[in-house]
């Protein structure tokens, strides 16, 4: 980046828009952050602004990394709001859902919906898949931004929502994927077989998954139980996609079960990581 460098906002500094955040500073921009946790989460680099509208007076593009839509609306508000505000664009990589992709889009500033999928440790190494959907006017816009944030990114569509609709089959899959594997690997354990053997034929064979490839060995084998990512979060996301699957009647019968399993395991263990459902479907 030549001259002085683009100045960026960063609203939301958890363990994901943290790691974001990071990869803008090292990009060349000048970052602008705010969390409500406070000052302590800003990444080494960055610039502490005291709340999201000083972060709107600051930056023309600001990166959103938040848990649900509702805080995403108030947040996009508050920037929307901000008086002698810089900012006209949006780039939410949260997972909101359809709907409230649609409502965000609506709210006054561009608004691209650019929702992530692998994890924290793919962020840090800037695998990071970002999926984005918006007008060619306001992804061309925001497009330095997006190449800031990690090495993968594809855009999926002309219009806010479609990138989250993308991003729900992801997680679904995922979901699906790890508790499917968890209960094979639960058999295989029964059946006097070494969990490492079995991912070990499992990952050069037909059932090979990422949870299979990735979350088994780094997380259930090592007994780590440490990805980043809640099964409240998961929770959430396989809600979003049933809701959208029964507005566009589409086909749930797997959808179905994979959310009664995970609303099982959110119940019985709050807020744990996301890969200790092999524990829990296993019964161990």
């Amino acid at each position: 980046m030549t001259g002085r460098p683009a100045v960026v906002g960063c609203v939301g500094l958890g363990a994901m828009g943290g790691v974001l955040a990071s990869n803008l500073v090292r990009a060349g921009f000048e970052v602008v952050a705010y969390d409500a946790a406070g000052p302590a989460r800003t990444p080494q680099g960055a610039r502490w602004a005291p709340g999201p509208a000083d972060v709107a007076r600051a930056a023309a593009t600001v990166v959103l990394s938040l848990p649900d839509g509702a805080v995403c609306q108030e947040v996009v508000r508050d920037l929307g709001a901000a008086r002698d505000r810089k900012v006209t664009h949006v780039v939410d990589t949260s997972t909101v859902g359809v709907a409230a992709a649609r409502v965000l889009s609506a709210m006054g500033l561009a608004y691209v919906d650019a929702p992530v999928s692998g994890g924290v440790a793919g962020a840090r190494r800037r695998t990071l898949m970002v999926m984005y959907a918006g007008t060619d006017e306001d992804c061309a816009r925001v497009e330095p931004v997006l190449a800031g944030l990690s090495d993968r990114r594809r855009r999926v569509g002309n219009r806010p929502g479609q990138a989250q609709a993308l991003k729900l089959a992801n997680n679904f899959l995922s979901a699906t994927t790890l508790a499917a594997t968890s209960e094979a690997v639960a058999f295989g354990r029964a059946a006097g077989l070494d969990p490492a053997v079995m991912l070990e034929v499992l990952n050069a064979s037909s059932g090979r998954s990422g949870a299979s490839a990735d979350k088994f060995p780094s997380e259930v084998l090592t007994g780590r139980y440490a990805s980043g990512f809640s099964n409240a979060l998961m929770v959430k996301d396989v809600r979003l996609y049933l809701e959208e699957v029964r507005r566009l009647s589409s086909a749930r019968t797997m959808g179905t079960v994979t959310g009664s399993v995970w609303e099982a395991f959110a119940a019985a263990e709050p807020d744990a990581d996301f890969t200790r459902i092999y524990p829990f479907v296993a019964g161990d």
